[in-house]
């Protein structure tokens, strides 16, 4: 069983519901079809398995070949699969395509943005920003486009922000004591801070974090934070984030960060243009 199951029955089941009037109506049974899904722009693949996962479950007799593997680049009318089955194809047609028309989105953004950074030290990071239920899914769909994944979840490393400061009151020594614990309690999972000024900056560096994110700083007051976190700490890594669009990366990419994180990898990620056409076979049974 695909791991991913569950996600696309639940896909197909929004869809088809109790059942394709049309399709069933109009379709004679015993009626073969073949298929193929094709590019009508260009871009970068991601969903390729899933979309083939979604006519094996919905038509478990069918035939599918995929031609790309995820993180594959293709051009306009570059066909991506091919599938032969039952009348069954035109109801699995449109889940497919969602799947693989947004994921494929999701990669071709995170290319372009990664294509635009001026300094191999940085890498661009996805974030929790995804579609609900679907996060593996785009977090994988980042990876083929080149980005590189932050957390999963709330679970697999520590961001401690704004909000986790104010309801410490704002005390060092408060965040201190739970920084030594958080070492103890989950030993190996990395912790992040958020400094939004060059004073937070100064009084976070000594407490020895793994990361120090500079959000939503300006451009000459995270230029200043860099350096002084560069002089003091070899280990720290330094992470971009806040708001960060398409045309900042280069310049943001010279200032030497480790990472820029950029939710709109995932939540502002355009679906690529994918088409799915089909043919009856001939010599088809009851044809």
């Amino acid at each position: 069983m695909n791991q991913f199951d569950s996600l696309i029955w639940q896909a197909l089941m929004e869809d088809i519901g109790p059942g394709d009037v049309t399709t069933e109506v109009f379709i004679p049974e015993g009626l073969n079809f073949s298929g193929r899904m094709f590019a009508k722009t260009s871009g970068v693949l991601a969903g390729g398995g899933i979309a083939k996962r979604v006519f094996e479950l919905a038509d478990p007799g069918s035939k599918i070949r995929l031609l790309l593997k995820d993180g594959a680049c293709f051009k306009k009318g570059t066909v991506i699969l091919t599938v032969s089955g039952s009348r069954r194809l035109l109801s699995a047609e449109r889940t497919a395509l969602n799947f693989i028309q947004h994921l494929s989105g999701v990669a071709t953004r995170a290319a372009r943005f990664t294509k635009e950074i001026q300094n191999p030290r940085t890498k661009v990071y996805d974030t929790r920003k995804t579609i609900p239920g679907l996060r593996e899914l785009e977090k994988r769909a980042v990876r083929s486009g080149g980005g590189v994944n932050h957390r999963r979840g709330l679970y697999d490393a520590f961001l401690i922000k704004d909000n986790h400061i104010a309801m410490l009151g704002g005390s060092p020594e408060r965040l201190r004591e739970r920084l030594v614990y958080a070492r103890k309690k989950h030993r190996g999972l990395k912790i992040e801070i958020e400094a939004q000024n060059l004073t937070q900056v100064r009084n976070f560096l000594p407490l020895g974090f793994d990361v120090i994110m500079l959000d939503n700083m300006g451009r000459a007051d995270m230029k200043k934070a860099i350096a002084l976190i560069r002089r003091e700490s070899k280990k720290t890594e330094i992470e971009i984030s806040g708001g960060v669009r398409f045309e900042d990366l280069a310049g943001l990419s010279k200032l030497g960060a480790d990472r820029i994180s950029v939710g709109s990898l995932t939540n502002s990620a355009a679906a690529l243009d994918i088409a799915f056409d089909i043919e009856q076979v001939k010599n088809a049974i009851g044809h």
